[in-house]
């Protein structure tokens, strides 16, 4: 392993909580699989004296086994299991994290004047889109009258966590939208989502809902015959005026029941 590979293998597994022995021992054990104390400490240019406590420490956090006998045998847990284990401890440490740091921001954002504000910029606009579903508690309702380049996955992963979780994710969508002159079929990307959608003639705007409480409006200026999205002249407007967004949120209800009624 060249040392410049292997400098960055140690940070990536000081970052797991391993100390720098502990790290080289380790990586010495992936390329051997198994060895004595004594062989280890050779290969990793660990001393001798430091070996067993780091080897002790390298089984309680599960990257080492160790064979009984005379001597003890250490074996390599697979670095897929150890990274594996430790990526979705990491995921969780941080999304309890997020939790508790939005369940404290949500509480403040309660207490100051609600402001309406101005955004600029698709990436901007798109993070704004993606904190206000996720800030949703019950219900995610969107009229869609077109979508941004590169804005349909990060959509669907998003209402997936939130429907996992329990929050109803309705959608009113226009058949089709063109962004670059690109055709997208709206409903289509979606068909193998678990969100709820029908399709609307909508004008070209987009709007999000979240629990009657929170809302964006999205504009932005078109070209061609086609129609097709100017990215950089979109606008989202963030609107945290509950009464605003209730109102809003009443509205799409009432279009969403009568096509429901329809559809039986």
């Amino acid at each position: 392993m060249g040392i410049i590979l292997q400098n960055k293998t140690v940070d990536s597994l000081k970052k797991l909580g391993l100390s720098t022995y502990q790290a080289l021992v380790y990586i010495s054990l992936t390329y051997m699989i198994s060895g004595t104390a004594t062989d280890i400490s050779l290969n990793s240019n660990v001393p001798r004296s430091k070996i067993y406590d780091v080897l002790k420490v390298l089984s309680e956090k599960g990257f080492v086994e160790i064979e009984r006998g005379r001597p003890l045998k250490y074996h390599v847990v697979p670095p897929t299991e150890v990274f594996r284990h430790y990526k979705d401890k990491i995921l969780e440490e941080l999304e309890e994290s997020e939790m508790e740091l939005n369940y404290a921001y949500e509480n403040q954002l309660s207490k100051t004047p609600a402001p309406i504000w101005l955004i600029h910029g698709t990436d901007r606009i798109i993070k704004k889109e993606l904190e206000i579903i996720s800030r949703a508690k019950k219900t995610v309702n969107i009229r869609m009258g077109f979508l941004f380049k590169n804005e349909i996955n990060q959509l669907i992963e998003k209402f997936e966590k939130q429907i996992n979780r329990g929050i109803e994710v309705n959608i009113l969508a226009s058949p089709y939208s063109y962004v670059d002159n690109k055709k997208i079929n709206i409903i289509g990307e979606f068909k193998d989502s678990k969100v709820n959608i029908m399709k609307a003639n909508l004008p070209f705007v987009k709007m999000i809902v979240r629990d009657g409480k929170e809302m964006i409006h999205i504009f932005t200026k078109f070209s061609g015959k086609e129609r097709s999205v100017i990215s950089n002249t979109a606008i989202g407007v963030w609107n945290q005026y509950e009464d605003i967004a209730k109102n809003y949120d009443d509205r799409f209800f009432n279009i969403w029941n009568k096509k429901l009624k329809n559809k039986v």
